[in-house]
């Protein structure tokens, strides 16, 4: 106890320490993992009081106060100051010197806007969906990522192709004497709606489409972020809930996406209500490029720990990250589109394409190919007190 307060590093099972010199996202990532541990301890001892007199329902409501204090740069600074003129925690003065200036507990590295955090621990992948397509139902952990709160629109997609012109599309179409770059990158029917560099008027809030995953990747590498996994971007669609068919529930709602045999084109983002975490457009409007390599069954037989189809290591990833025009494999596509009915837009719902390609044929519709777009991740790891961004 510290005066009438508790001291929150000792409810969460921390130091002082381990919040030295890092970023707001890496100690808010600490603190998940500690808050994660202990309060499944706490639900696992049910409704007994603990031996200091409080009831496991108020221990949670620390426990909850604890993790809300610490990953707030202000309320840390203001704790650890509390802390210091209470005189109860021993540390080392040269090291409480840096530890207690307020600079350190303010934000080192810039997240890129219109992001939304995506917390570190399990769901379930749920395989509540009418296709054959579906996954196995089991529990997955994802670290902490950060996933864009839209698909990449085209006002966007422009900014990124006036710095890389190599990306641009060809005013002339000859699909027999195209430039090597797109020859091996794409169908021909990229950036198919776009005249040269300009999308079409009144589209500048549309997702961008037509855009392969070598594009995509691209496009990623450029704004320092990547592609969302297959298993981040479930988590992320799903919003916290488990078992059911939608990321808003189990009942098909146009109010919530937009989807159907009626739209035909389009919508800009951000006009439907967003999930339980704050991303819009994750089903619905257009499918979405993953990370990983297209397999069948993957899940079946993949880790149950931050799985990437394809990828069996870190450096691998790396790798992948880094060498991504070196892929020939078909890739992930997740969320269905504007032209697909009920079953695509399922949370479960998983399908595949090469890389190259810039759409995917819609049975729903036979005159039309269903859009394929994006949105990027950016996340954190700790690999020996050091920060990796991917």
């Amino acid at each position: 106890m510290v005066g009438d307060e508790l001291n929150y590093f000792e409810v969460l099972r921390l130091s002082i320490e381990e919040f030295q010199n890092q970023s707001e996202d890496t100690i808010a990532a600490i603190v998940y993992e500690a808050h994660k541990k202990c309060y499944s301890e706490s639900l696992q001892a049910g409704g007994l009081p603990r031996p200091d007199g409080r009831t496991q329902e108020q221990w949670r409501t620390i426990l909850n106060q604890a993790r809300d204090t610490l990953i707030d740069p202000q309320k840390l600074t203001e704790h650890i100051a509390m802390i210091k003129d209470a005189d109860i925690h021993s540390v080392d003065p040269s090291i409480q010197k840096d530890i207690l200036a307020p600079e350190q507990t303010s934000i080192t590295l810039s997240v890129p806007d219109n992001m939304v955090h995506i917390p570190a621990g399990e769901f379930q992948i749920d395989n509540k969906s009418t296709t054959h397509r579906k996954p196995k139902a089991h529990k997955v952990y994802v670290d902490t990522f950060y996933i864009d709160k839209y698909p990449v629109t085209n006002t966007q997609y422009k900014e990124f192709i006036e710095v890389n012109p190599k990306w641009s599309k060809p005013s002339k179409w000859n699909r027999n004497k195209l430039l090597s770059i797109y020859r091996n990158f794409h169908d021909g029917d990229y950036l198919k709606h776009w005249n040269g560099d300009n999308f079409p008027i009144g589209k500048a809030d549309h997702p961008v489409t037509h855009v392969s995953w070598y594009a995509a990747m691209a496009y990623a590498e450029w704004a320092g972020k990547r592609l969302p996994t297959e298993a981040e971007w479930e988590k992320a669609a799903r919003g916290g809930l488990t078992g059911q068919k939608y990321p808003w529930g189990d009942e098909l709602n146009y109010s919530m996406a937009y989807c159907g045999n009626k739209v035909g084109v389009t919508t800009a983002i951000g006009q439907y209500p967003p999930n339980n975490y704050g991303l819009h457009d994750i089903v619905g409007n257009v499918w979405e490029w993953c990370l990983d390599e297209y397999v069948p069954n993957f899940f079946a037989t993949a880790s149950d720990r931050n799985p990437v189809a394809g990828v069996n290591t870190e450096k691998e990833l790396q790798q992948l990250c880094s060498y991504y025009s070196n892929v020939s494999t078909d890739r992930v596509l997740r969320g269905g589109s504007l032209f697909t009915t009920s079953e695509p837009i399922q949370t479960a719902l998983r399908s595949g394409r090469s890389p190259f390609y810039t759409s995917v044929y819609s049975k729903h519709l036979s005159s039309f190919s269903a859009n394929i777009g994006f949105r990027c991740a950016w996340d954190i790891k700790l690999k020996s007190e050091t920060l990796y961004l991917f």
